[in-house]
């Protein structure tokens, strides 16, 4: 069928000459242009709205009395974030009413480079989930760590037309944007002439840096923490993305900087959730629960969820219920609790009540498996030699992905080294390069995990996502890492020189190849055995461990290449007795 007489066809449906294909009645209908609601059916046709009000349909769906809205989309997630494929993320996210998200597939590319991308691409394009692609800015995130690869401006042209792409990904290395770093403004100017848009992350920036960096033509950040940062930035015509995620939670904080005038700059994202969060308290919809919980009207809301976002990213038709606009759609109970009791993807009824009326098709690629790749590691390696008393160690924060590097005094074995059986309330950490097999071990000191006779290991590790491994003894950390060698990558909690429990996650590393169902049964079985070791309970000890090799956010990180010191960029000794 021709342009012309596809949309000939919509206009016959639209005016009542031909059926529509969907009537959504008994609603309430939830404008988001003019923040207002208003009872009519809404008549859907070729996967778009046509019409409100009577009109004869193939199929009509009573939907007592709900609110029928816009689908939500999500600003930004890491599909890897979630342990899951594509396919499964889609399973999990559908029926709490999520039709669209921008998705940086950084964490795969940083494994697998551009073969990492393809297959996010090739995986998410026959989904019911509308799937945008952002081509990751930084793989590596920085110089200071080992990657698996390394894209720079050429190899990113090779995908920016991709049917798929929508963009530029978080632009993370912002020092390299505020200092005019020629390879950095190469990918920007390679998006941004394509007309494609960038995506920021710039935590704690601001004045001046802030101002050089929103010149650059980044229009977004998902990385604001207050509400100083929030209207900072708006300020400067960039649009805020206010996260809730499984580990970090700014919703709250931020919300209570929203006005009738600002609003409209602000948008919902998650970055980083795990399956049982998602499966145990919904995604998007929760952003809005916890919004109206915190005194943001309704209609505020939702548009922030819907039409805010579609302006923010370009996405045409998309964000609202009206005439020629996708019918993205989901139908809640009440503006309250937002449950989710119908979805439309594209026009077509995906989800009822929860349960997904469709089946994504799971893509199998052998190319983003097996890579997990060190040498033989001893106990040696994980020896920990300092000169002096005094150590800066690594403080983490509950609920958030900043920390603090504090010093502490230690005490230290007949030969120098620290162990964190001699040192309540410390434990040891280790990030190991586990792409190329070069060998690279970073150890640090880290603290407020309160881990006792065990390890935690994973190849779950931003950005980079080498090994990270934190215990309070060498052996159990040596048995942790081996458990994830033989595993092809996941999470592995030890005890007393055994494996506890782990979650398999082969592809890269980062994602299982099982139904979001079962890892989120694992998740909660580790989560469960996590509490033996004495983890902190005010942590969610996996995510919290995956972002201590971050070394873009504030204060001290650990890489392969040793101990990294945000506020200077630079790498800094384990011993502080000096300073």
């Amino acid at each position: 069928m021709s342009n012309r007489e596809t949309l000939a066809r919509r206009i016959d449906m639209a005016a009542g000459r031909t059926p529509v294909d969907t009537l959504i009645t008994n609603c309430k209908v939830v404008d988001v242009f003019s923040q207002t609601i208003f009872e009519r059916p809404v008549a859907i046709g070729d996967g778009k709205i046509v019409g409100f009000g009577e009109y004869e349909a193939g199929k009509i769906i009573d939907v007592a009395g709900g609110y029928v809205m816009p689908g939500l989309i999500d600003g930004h997630v890491h599909i890897e974030s979630s342990l899951v494929s594509p396919a499964q993320f889609a399973r999990c996210v559908l029926p709490y009413g999520t039709t669209t998200i921008i998705a940086d597939p950084h964490e795969i590319a940083n494994v697998c480079g551009l073969e990492g991308i393809r297959y996010m691409l090739d995986a998410a394009r026959d989904l019911p989930l509308n799937v945008r692609i952002m081509l990751p800015s930084c793989v590596p995130a920085t110089p200071f760590e080992h990657a698996g690869a390394t894209l720079d401006a050429k190899e990113l042209a090779t995908l920016i037309d991709h049917e798929g792409v929508h963009g530029l990904a978080e632009v993370m290395n912002f020092p390299a944007v505020v200092n005019s770093d020629p390879a950095m403004l190469d990918k920007i100017c390679m998006a941004s002439s394509r007309g494609r848009g960038v995506d920021g992350h710039s935590p704690g920036l601001s004045g001046r840096d802030l101002i050089a960096y929103a010149a650059s033509g980044i229009k977004t950040d998902h990385e604001c923490s207050t509400v100083e940062e929030m209207h900072e930035r708006i300020r400067l015509g960039m649009y805020v993305l206010i996260r809730e995620g499984s580990a970090t939670k700014d919703l709250r904080a931020l919300v209570k900087g929203l006005t009738n005038a600002n609003y409209h700059r602000c948008v919902f994202c998650t970055d980083d959730r795990e399956p049982a969060d998602i499966l145990a308290n919904g995604h998007l919809n929760k952003s809005l629960r916890i919004a109206v919980e915190e005194g943001v009207d309704a209609l505020q809301a939702i548009t922030i969820g819907t039409l805010n976002a579609a302006t923010c990213f370009g996405l045409k038709g998309k964000g609202g219920i009206a005439p020629g606009y996708d019918a993205d759609i989901m139908v809640v109970r009440d503006l309250v609790d937002f449950e989710v009791s119908h979805v439309f993807t594209r026009g077509e009824h995906i989800a009822q009540d929860g349960t997904l009326l469709v089946e994504p098709r799971e893509l199998e690629r052998q190319s983003v498996r097996s890579s997990v790749h060190i040498p033989p590691l001893s106990l040696e390696d994980f020896k920990l030699k300092v000169s002096g008393s005094k150590v800066r160690t690594i403080h983490v924060i509950p609920g958030t992905i900043l920390t603090e590097s504090v010093v502490r005094n230690v005490v230290l074995d007949e030969e120098g080294c620290f162990n964190a059986q001699d040192n309540a309330g410390l434990a040891k950490i280790a990030v190991i390069e586990r792409h190329k097999a070069i060998g690279n071990i970073g150890l640090g000191i880290f603290e407020n995990y309160h881990i006792q006779n065990g390890a935690v290991a994973t190849t779950v590790a931003h950005d980079s996502h080498n090994i990270v491994v934190a215990g309070d003894n060498d052996a159990d950390m040596l048995v942790a890492v081996n458990d994830l060698k033989e595993m092809g990558g996941g999470i592995t909690l030890v005890r007393e020189g055994k494996v506890l429990g782990h979650l398999p996650l082969p592809i890269a590393g980062l994602m299982s190849d099982q139904p979001a169902q079962k890892v989120a049964q694992q998740m909660k079985e580790l989560l469960d055995l996590a509490q033996t070791l004495h983890i902190n309970p005010a942590l969610q000890p996996f995510m919290t461990l995956s972002f201590m090799s971050l070394p873009v956010i504030p204060a001290l990180k650990l890489t392969d290449c040793g101990l990294f010191d945000v506020t200077t960029f630079s790498f800094v000794p384990v011993a502080a007795d000096r300073d």
